[in-house]
């Protein structure tokens, strides 16, 4: 799910989507909520994923990308871990795999998701494609679900 964020002064702001847009999207949102609601039963031990978004891996040359390259498989699950003092982006959420660094949520996607990891969500991120790309921006895109 991309939000549409600007930048201003370096913080991310959520308010450039006009009003009744804003409202749409609140409104759906608090509607997917809703949904959710429902907890894992003795009926229906499972939770329910709901898909929050499909991203490209930022920073994957920067980090253990490459070491790791032929140890990773789509599939494979990731851990997201807040950043709140990163002196780049205050909302970075880095992306593990097996406790080494991948990389980061990208800048323009991240917003969602830290706030979700800051209100305690259950989050669940895994590997959903892998690409011999130059590119590293095309290298790995990975999904993050929400356990409900």
């Amino acid at each position: 799910m991309v939000i549409n964020p600007a930048t201003t002064q370096g913080k991310t702001a959520m308010s450039t989507l006009p009003l009744p847009g804003r409202r749409r999207f609140l409104g759906a949102l608090l509607g997917s909520a809703a949904a959710l609601s429902t907890r894992p039963t003795a009926a229906n031990p499972q939770p329910r994923k709901v898909l929050v978004q499909h991203s490209p891996l930022a920073g994957f040359q920067y980090h253990h990308g490459e070491d790791l390259w032929p140890s990773l498989r789509v599939g494979d699950t990731l851990t997201l871990v807040r950043e709140p003092q990163n002196r780049y982006d205050d909302c970075a959420v880095r992306v593990d795999w097996q406790g080494r660094k991948l990389g980061y949520v990208p800048r323009r996607e991240n917003v969602a998701v830290a706030q979700m990891l800051d209100r305690g969500e259950r989050l669940e991120a895994t590997l959903a494609a892998l690409s011999e790309s130059r590119n590293p921006w095309g290298r790995i895109e990975f999904k993050v679900r929400l356990l409900a």
